[in-house]
């Protein structure tokens, strides 16, 4: 699960076309197959297959994230901590990930 930095914002639905972008840029470089994906206006949660060779999941967070923060129109608020690390202040610093499958049910 990934939350906005400010909940009362609806940009991950208001910009639903730059986030399948993000996600499209960073599966070329770095593949995992999207089970199921719920786009809600504050969070979005997420079901994937990882590769065996690649299983680095922060990674692929982290990417996503950052290609959809920078095509973001800027003028958001951004707090001292954030601003001091280059960062947009769009979407919560972790993802979160509440369990791994490491094989399909039959």
């Amino acid at each position: 699960m990934v939350n906005l930095a400010d909940r009362r914002l609806g940009l991950s639905t208001e910009h639903i076309t730059l986030l399948r972008a993000a996600f499209r840029q960073v599966r070329a470089r770095h593949p995992f197959m999207i089970e199921a994906a719920v786009i809600l206006p504050d969070h979005l949660h997420t079901i994937w297959t990882l590769p065996e060779h690649e299983p680095d999941f922060a990674l692929r967070w982290r990417l996503i994230k950052s290609a959809f923060s920078r095509d973001l129109p800027g003028g958001e608020r951004i707090s001292a901590s954030r601003a001091a690390k280059g960062e947009r202040g769009i979407l919560s610093r972790r993802a979160f990930a509440k369990g791994k499958c490491t094989g399909r049910a039959n």
